[in-house]
């Protein structure tokens, strides 16, 4: 059952995900981190928008997640909820922000979500004590949307950014921690970086839809970096992305021309001024 939203449209729920996976039906995630992408996305029938914490690598300019904080997430998922009026808004909860006690991870995850509107909160990992927080935000009435394969988190425990579970004792490991974290709670799961076998096993496995970046075709929907998948990070071509246009060329060339303009004297003209 949905709700209706200040639009027509009625808004997306964590329940209406539960039912697109049941009906078979693919579940289309972007991010997005300011107030005009986020109308755009919400606009294009976007059902899950997530203000990652990849803003610190696409927006900010670090090397990786790690130094993103609260302040931040809250920041970006303000401006991006008064752009959306019909998607599933989720935030991600940035490192340290639950890693340290189960009473910090409730004090961080309820902020977030009174201060910025946003319906969940995402939490990367999904050994016992990751799955022991969640239950916690679910009894808290927090909805929570998990993350498994590659955490951006744990890069350097990872050895880097490669695909996990390729080996068997890694794939029944994301294989338990996908059930322990749908036992816990998790509405939904971000899959990342796993072979595509592996992504389609797991979605059989549980009853929550399961949303793949990297993951392959035989997962419940799937996600990209709204930057990427516009072709706005040009340096960054993985595998596992298709840009779906090159913004980023576009940029360039509008760019070059108003320099251009501007020092010839062609802009502004009189259509531009006012007597």
């Amino acid at each position: 059952m949905t709700t209706q939203g200040s639009g027509r449209e009625r808004r997306v729920t964590v329940r209406e995900l539960l039912e697109m996976k049941r009906r078979g039906e693919k579940i289309v995630a972007l991010t997005a981190y300011d107030f005009l992408f986020g109308r755009l996305v919400d606009e294009a029938g976007v059902d899950l928008i997530l203000v990652g914490d990849s803003l610190g690598q696409v927006v900010f300019g670090y090397d990786s997640t790690l130094p993103v904080t609260v302040e931040d997430m809250i920041h970006h998922a303000r401006a991006v909820r008064r752009g959306v009026r019909r998607a599933l808004l989720a935030v991600d909860m940035p490192f340290l922000s639950f890693q340290i006690s189960l009473e910090e991870t409730l004090r961080n995850a309820g902020r977030i979500l009174k201060e910025t509107g946003a319906e969940a909160v995402k939490l990367e990992g999904g050994d016992e004590e990751r799955a022991r927080h969640v239950r916690a935000l679910v009894r808290a009435g927090m909805p929570v949307l998990g993350h498994i394969g590659l955490t951006p988190q744990s890069v350097h425990a990872l050895g880097g950014y490669r695909v996990q579970g390729r080996e068997e004792p890694d794939a029944e490991r994301l294989k338990a921690e996908a059930q322990r974290l749908a036992d816990a709670g998790c509405f939904a799961l971000v899959l990342e970086l796993i072979p595509a076998t592996l992504g389609g096993e797991i979605s059989r496995a549980v009853s929550i839809p399961t949303i793949g970046i990297g993951a392959g075709p035989y997962v419940d929907g799937q996600i990209l970096v709204l930057y990427d998948m516009l072709g706005l990070n040009e340096l960054f071509r993985p595998r596992f992305l298709r840009q779906f246009a090159e913004l980023g060329g576009t940029a360039r060339t509008g760019l070059d021309k108003y320099v251009a303009a501007v020092r010839s004297g062609e802009y502004p003209g009189p259509e531009h001024s006012f007597e």
